[in-house]
């Protein structure tokens, strides 16, 4: 243990990044402890893909087991058009050459696994519910920090504060008090999931449209397949002409008539995308939003993680495995050296890492070949090498998959360091 490393660690906020870095601190002999704002913890939220990225780390964790007994590897991602003529399909984890898989799972699942792993590995004295950050302060080689509770205000001293409290974060806002709120893109996403038939390979990513009218979706339950079922997850994105909702309208719950409207007719050989959503179990209205990257995440002994650090469109599926990238890097750090050179290496390695899937997302990621598609052959067409050559689709890929830092060569380099 380093001199560093006496007083805890201080984590705000017990998602999957505050999670994750938690118990890479334990395993490397960090103290630390996780403030959570929610007064219990339940397996909220939809689905969400745990790339290899990720896998590696969870992996090491050993919890990767339990995952893989909920969640499906994902074996391809294929593209569509808005006629349903496929623009390009790959596989993916294992399929594709990766030593590790690719999962596809609910968010909350994956929540509980990491906060029944905590609990049992750093004890329930360390994960503190119905704690809600309401400020901090450097004080010396310490951090103070305030949490309001159901038995009044409560302070806590750490070697670090680290704010993985999320897309609206009160350790953020307090380092950036002018940024104002999320930027809103001018498109609404809509969330749901549905008991279905299984389609394609049985474990297929889909995309069907574009960037302004576009249905993603996703088998995320082994328990499903073993009733021969398929449960999916699905996104539905679409431009349109109203402001952004204010934050206690985010997470209304919508009909599933009003959410098929714009999709009403969208049947298809490979999947009835309007069928999945008119039986969707419940659907769910969020805006499209990010943040513009920061100029730092570091300030002393305060620094942020995950959404807090760089929240950003889902394309690419890919914000859950940059938190725990970030979480990875941060523990290791932190591990090594004292505090406030491990946190500006952190600032160093991981924010402009970041910065550029934050802006990659912005213009769709590897989505790109959807608004490709629909710019060039709006109608359709006979022959997609026609619109879109093979060696432009490959090209797409492999930039973002490098951008994001789960290229197979980059995923066997870290398979092999470990």
């Amino acid at each position: 243990m380093t001199q560093s490393a006496i007083a805890p660690v201080l984590i705000a906020g017990a998602g999957i990044g505050g999670l994750t870095l938690a118990l890479e601190l334990h395993r490397l002999g960090v103290p630390c402890r996780v403030f959570e704002a929610a007064p219990d913890l339940r397996p909220l939220g939809l689905g969400i893909n745990v790339q290899t990225s990720a896998t590696l780390v969870f992996r090491r964790l050993g919890i990767e087991d339990e995952i893989a007994a909920t969640a499906p590897e994902t074996t391809e991602s294929v593209y569509h058009n808005r006629h349903g003529q496929e623009i390009w399909r790959e596989p993916r984890g294992r399929a594709a050459g990766y030593p590790i898989p690719q999962y596809s799972i609910h968010r909350g699942e994956l929540q509980m696994i990491l906060y029944r792993a905590a609990l049992a590995r750093l004890g329930a004295q360390n994960i503190l519910l119905g704690h809600r950050l309401a400020g901090f302060e450097g004080r010396g080689d310490e951090v103070i920090a305030r949490f309001e509770t159901a038995e009044g205000e409560k302070t806590y001293a750490g070697s670090a504060l680290i704010g993985a409290d999320g897309i609206h974060s009160v350790v953020r806002k307090t380092l950036y008090p002018d940024e104002g709120e999320p930027i809103y893109s001018g498109r609404m996403m809509y969330r749901g999931r549905t008991l279905w038939t299984p389609y394609m390979s049985g474990r297929s990513m889909v995309w069907f449209g574009h960037g302004g009218q576009k249905f993603m979706g996703y088998p995320m339950s082994v328990a499903a397949e073993k009733e021969g079922k398929a449960m999916i997850n699905f996104v539905l994105t679409l431009k349109v002409d109203q402001p952004a909702p204010q934050r206690a309208d985010w997470n209304r719950r919508i009909s599933n008539e009003e959410a098929l409207k714009p999709f009403r007719g969208w049947h298809f050989d490979r999947l009835d995308v309007h069928g999945v959503i008119e039986n969707a179990e419940e659907i769910f209205e969020f805006p499209l939003v990010d943040r513009d990257p920061l100029p730092r995440w570091t300030h002393g002994r305060v620094t942020l993680l995950g959404d807090a650090a760089h929240p950003m469109y889902p394309a690419g599926s890919n914000g859950a495995a940059q938190a725990v990238i970030d979480a990875e890097t941060l523990a290791d750090l932190l591990a090594k050296t004292d505090v406030p050179a491990a946190l500006d290496r952190y600032d160093d390695l991981r924010r402009e890492a970041s910065a550029q899937v934050v802006l990659a997302n912005r213009t769709d990621g590897p989505d790109q070949v959807l608004n490709l598609a629909e710019e060039r052959a709006p109608d359709g067409f006979d022959d997609i090498e026609d619109v879109i050559p093979h060696e432009e689709r490959v090209a797409i890929a492999a930039a973002y998959k490098k951008t994001a830092g789960f290229s197979v060569e980059q995923i066997a380099q870290r398979a092999t360091a470990d």
